[in-house]
């Protein structure tokens, strides 16, 4: 069990005006047009260059992990040693105002803020911490099981989906919570499928929990929910009169949050002059598709994980055969291509793919245990990458590429 104080001691005391940039961004937790600029990106070494997806999306990822981190575990929620963490978690994840979190805990209004800035302390000094490179304390079995543990190990398996037909689902799913809250969904869709590229059980979770939202905010009458699909843009929008002015300063939870995140998607809102409240649903209507050209099934798994952020749709191939034919059907944005294969050997195949003009100008990226990179950049790799490879080097190529 971790108390306030051994989280103390674990971590050096960061300086002041860090503090303060800390609170800044937890304020701002669900903003990530905020987040995307904020002053810490750099600190934390979150650039544009080397963080995995947008930077905003990012740095949220470190506060909710920084937040996990002063988790003490199985404990009474009202136990003293919880109370740092739980204070932080109400009143920056739960978004409730500082007298609330403190009823919630039993506290008076002025302990509630003295502990709540020791609170704000605690989760600066674990990300000062991450700047000196300072090694993290290993992660207990409930923070393993955590929302953020639980997000890092989810997959992302984008391919095109009719998101009219998961809005429906959606609807369904929320129904009876709706007619609960005397709520009614009045629904403008196209009659046509509206296909977009993206993960079908993520991208319905998140319908989901974004209707629910916005379906207990909303004064009993119409939730307007608009499906819009012009010129390559998907936008969803749900418009609503909020039942109390404590609703409009209430955003989907974390958790949903990270899932709209992780496809790659970007939630907003905003306030309209009448007193409605619109929630916007920017999606992704096609994330760039990289074929694998390896035999190892083990490494096309590998680099989906890699994607996972990037609403990459992972194309794989076993053979060089079929991996000519696909390239050819449908040229992807970029080729990872092994050179020890059955059938066609890789610098064969590289060749092939340069000669045909369907598949000519797609970048290919040389993976493979064989460090010969002159070899496969005179026959037209677009880059080198020897293995084993790591995350790191593989957005670092794709990024390079302009592929992400």
């Amino acid at each position: 069990m971790v108390t306030d104080s051994q989280n103390t001691q674990e971590h050096e005391t960061p300086p002041e005006d860090f503090v303060k940039r800390v609170k800044d961004a937890l304020e701002h937790l669900y903003d990530l047009s905020y987040l995307q600029h904020h002053p810490l990106l750099q600190e934390l070494g979150l650039t544009a260059q080397h963080a995995t997806g947008p930077a905003g999306q990012q740095l949220r990822r470190e506060l909710a992990a920084a937040i996990e981190a002063l988790n003490p575990g199985l404990v009474p929620f009202r136990a003293p040693h919880a109370r740092l963490y739980n204070l932080v978690r109400l009143r920056y994840v739960e978004r409730m105002t500082v007298r609330e979190a403190g009823h919630e805990l039993g506290l008076s209004l002025r302990q509630t803020h003295r502990d709540l800035r020791r609170g704000e302390e605690s989760v600066a000094e674990v990300l000062w911490a991450r700047c000196s490179a300072t090694p993290r304390p290993e992660p207990s079995a409930f923070q393993l099981s955590s929302f953020q543990a639980e997000m890092s190990r989810l997959a992302t398996h984008s391919h095109p989906t009719d998101i009219c037909a998961l809005l429906q689902r959606a609807q369904n799913a929320v129904a009876q919570l709706a007619l609960q809250r005397d709520v009614s969904f009045r629904t403008e869709i196209p009659p046509e499928p509206v296909i977009v590229s993206t993960d079908p059980v993520i991208a319905e979770q998140a319908l989901v929990n974004v209707l629910s939202h916005a379906a207990q905010q909303s004064h009993p009458g119409i939730l307007q929910l608009a499906l819009m699909d012009r010129q390559g843009q998907t936008r969803l929008t749900l418009r609503y009169f909020p039942e109390s002015e404590a609703a409009n300063l209430s955003s989907v939870s974390l958790v949903v949050a990270q899932l709209v995140d992780r496809l790659g998607w970007a939630l907003s809102y905003k306030e309209q002059p009448e007193g409605a409240r619109v929630m916007a649903l920017q999606m992704v209507t096609h994330g760039p598709t990289v074929l694998v050209i390896d035999d190892n099934q083990g490494l096309v798994e590998l680099l989906e994980r890699y994607l996972t952020d990037q609403a990459c749709r992972v194309m794989p191939a076993t053979d060089g055969h079929e991996g000519l034919r696909l390239a050819e059907e449908a040229p992807p944005d970029a080729i990872v291509l092994d050179v020890m294969m059955p059938g066609i050997q890789g610098w064969e195949l590289l060749q092939r793919l340069r000669n045909q003009p369907e598949t000519a100008a797609v970048p290919v990226i040389v993976c493979s245990v064989i460090n010969n990179p002159e070899l496969a950049y005179s026959l037209g790799a677009s880059l080198f990458l020897p293995k084993p490879v790591s995350r790191q080097h593989v957005l670092d190529a794709l990024r390079q590429l302009g592929v992400v």
